[in-house]
């Protein structure tokens, strides 16, 4: 026993502050001891907490008994932190050994309060307990706590429910936080605050959606702005407040009402359990404008009013706060072509309005802009205004396959045809030559108010110039022109911008080959009517006439030098030409006697001879005149059938084109008919849009 006793306490037996305590223990005590010292079977195990009595105090540490043979011995630097301690006192220290090479048990205070804060934080991260900790130093991502000397990790997004962006604020604060993670491969710990405010956010939402009635009216604090809204704190649990419920009046941003932190009365005006949304209602507070609209106010009331909203389809008049009517887009303008509102109105800008229509129960006016204005095409405006004849400015809105329409003012426009946009051009389409927006002068035509049709021209400005081009380009006479288009046909523009059509046959060159456009040319006229402004031109006719004259001249040449050198054979003339001949045959067989009776010298031999050879050259005069008679008769002949052929040709030609035309002007009768009955289609689909619009509206 003494030897027992000797090496449990060995390492005290050299120091002087522990020799006075050595007699200290009764004869009671020491046998007391004794027993539990002879003891073979001890509870505490090494590595675990276990309690010790403090039994002695000194300068270099205190004396534990621990339940085992030898007392523990707790150093003084783990008993600093334990002022109010003393002889008697229990406390939990850590076994770290049973004995070390002195034979005394190693225990520890430090130790065993850090196995109290693991058991701690393992208990927080399966019961979610909430543990306190001290903000020591900020690191990347977040902030690093102490929790009873085990350094655990705060991340930046753990903090607070809302971002944080000053982390050096919380430096050497008390925070509580719960254990979200923990890695024990290097003892890393992961805490949250958030999670604890949330949890607290929770049971309050709880309590309040509990006790939440429709109806009721609460206080809240103004969490978050939006387009759309405002999120309103109750205290645990956000409500959205709509742009559409802060006023009665139009509201462009909840910012202009609404401050972050502002605190505001709010009533429930709904709420979704299930889902744990609430919207929540500040205009209801107060008695709607409608309830307070002056009864004098009907239809066909002239109001002033502020343009609050602005749609696709019209915009909103605010008559008094609180109070809109709708101008719908069709009734900003008589035009048929308003396309967007914010042509016309401007937002918060002051215009005067009439009131169409007005329904109280269902809180809804319909106001219109154009009924202020007199109606283009009642008796007044247009029967006085545009006369057949006077000559109005306009803006081309539309451009179509048959012509064009043109806006003369707001609400009124009428026809401009193809056919009446020149006196000379043949115009394809009319975007060739007009363009929409364009400003053109037109004459009226004729206008017809009770059907509300205008018919207008831009070619009677002028004179018509077909009157002048008649005595210019007469049938035969031969012009310059210039080739634009080539096909089966050929377009050629002669001077002052006419345009003519040449055939297929008329189109051949002198090199025979076909015109190509551009090719600068003669042409012959061969036909011109002033009514129907056409004009038929052949190119191969002027050729024609050349190879006339050439033949004409090389037959000159090749006739005896007579009278009939000098003038042109005709078939009407052949008789005349047969009786030039028999004068002429007389004449010389008068010279011919007269010589030869004024001959002396000449003997009678030679007159026998003489007389014996003029039958002779008489027949074969006879004979020369007899041929060249049959020649020119078979070469008027020819003449005559080339131009009753041609001819014929012409009037064939002429009978087809007209045929063309004629149906060219049916085929534009029919599109004319088609781009009308497209027109109504188009008004009966608007008429039907706005119907449509003015349902959902009132939906």
């Amino acid at each position: 026993m003494s030897s027992n006793t000797t090496t449990r306490h060995s390492n005290f037996h050299s120091s002087k502050s522990l020799e006075k305590y050595k007699d200290n223990y009764t004869e009671q005590e020491r046998k007391k001891l004794e027993d539990l010292y002879n003891k073979e079977d001890f509870d505490t195990t090494e590595f675990s907490l276990i309690k010790g009595k403090i039994l002695n105090i000194g300068d270099d540490g205190a004396v534990l008994d621990i339940g085992l043979k030898a007392d523990g011995i707790l150093p003084l630097s783990e008993l600093r932190e334990l002022k109010s301690l003393k002889i008697g006192d229990e406390i939990e220290v850590y076994l770290e050994s049973t004995e070390n090479k002195y034979g005394n048990p190693v225990i520890s205070r430090k130790k065993a309060d850090l196995v109290k804060v693991w058991d701690n934080i393992k208990d927080s991260l399966v019961n979610n307990t909430v543990l306190q900790g001290i903000v020591k130093r900020r690191t990347k991502g977040g902030l690093i706590v102490n929790i009873g000397g085990v350094e655990t990790f705060l991340p930046g997004s753990q903090i607070d429910v809302t971002p944080v962006v000053d982390f050096d604020k919380f430096i050497d604060s008390t925070i509580d936080v719960a254990v979200i993670k923990i890695k024990y491969s290097n003892d890393n710990v992961v805490v949250s605050h958030k999670a604890l405010i949330e949890k607290e956010i929770e049971s309050q939402r709880s309590l309040i959606v509990n006790n939440l009635e429709k109806g009721q009216i609460l206080e809240g604090i103004v969490k978050n702005i939006t387009n759309f809204g405002a999120f309103i704190d109750l205290g645990g649990i956000d409500g959205l407040l709509h742009i559409t419920d802060i006023s009665w009046s139009k509201v462009s941003h909840p910012e202009d009402i609404l401050k972050k932190g502002q605190k505001i009365k709010v009533v429930v005006i709904g709420f979704d359990e299930s889902k744990k949304k609430i919207s929540l209602g500040m205009k209801q507070l107060t008695p709607h404008p409608w309830d307070s609209l002056k009864e004098e106010l009907k239809e066909g009331s002239i109001v002033t009013g502020k343009i609050v909203n602005i749609t696709d389809y019209g915009a909103f008049l605010e008559i008094q706060k609180g109070v809109e009517g709708l101008i719908h887009v069709s009734e900003m303008s008589w035009s048929k072509h308003v396309a967007n509102p914010r042509d016309h109105v401007q937002i918060r800008e002051t215009y005067k309005a009439k009131v169409l229509s007005i329904d109280r129960e269902n809180k809804k006016m319909s106001l219109s802009l154009k009924h202020l204005k007199p109606i283009p095409w009642s008796s007044e405006v247009a029967g006085k205004k545009y006369l057949v004849g006077s000559v109005h400015k306009g803006k081309i809105s539309n451009i179509t396959n048959f012509g064009a329409f043109v806006e003369l003012e707001p609400g009124l426009e009428g026809l401009l045809h193809i056919s009446d946009l020149s006196w000379s051009k043949k115009i394809s389409h009319p975007s060739k030559v007009l363009k929409v927006g364009e400003e053109v002068d037109v004459k009226i035509l004729t206008i017809d108010i009770d059907n509300r049709k205008l018919t207008l021209g831009i070619k009677q400005l002028e004179e018509n110039p077909w009157n002048n081009f008649e005595t210019i380009f007469t049938v035969g006479s031969v012009h310059k022109g210039v080739v634009k288009k080539v096909s089966r046909h050929a377009v050629v523009e002669l001077p002052y911008d006419i345009e003519a059509f040449a055939p297929k046959r008329g189109l051949l060159k002198k090199d025979k080959t076909i015109v190509n456009p551009g090719d600068i040319l003669d042409f012959k006229i061969l036909e011109f009517d002033k009514n129907e402004h056409r004009v038929v031109v052949s190119h191969t006719a002027t050729l024609e006439d050349d190879e006339v004259l050439k033949k004409s001249k090389s037959y000159k040449k090749s006739a005896p030098k007579n009278l009939m050198a000098d003038k042109k054979s005709t078939l009407g003339d052949i008789e005349e030409l047969s009786e030039l001949k028999q004068k002429m045959i007389k004449n010389e067989k008068k010279n011919t006697l007269e010589t030869t009776s004024e001959s002396k010298k000449v003997d009678l031999e030679t007159k026998k001879e003489t007389s014996s050879q003029k039958p002779e050259i008489k027949e074969d005069k006879k004979k020369k005149n007899a041929t060249t008679k049959t020649k020119e008769v078979n070469i008027e002949s020819k003449k005559v059938d080339k131009n009753k052929k041609e001819k014929e040709d012409n009037e064939e030609k002429k009978e087809k084109e007209d045929n063309e035309e004629k149906k060219e002007k049916e085929d534009n009768k029919e599109k004319k008919e088609k781009e009308d009955n497209k027109e109504k289609k188009e008004k009966e689909d608007n008429e039907e849009k706005k119907e449509k619009e003015d349902n959902e509206e009132k939906k």
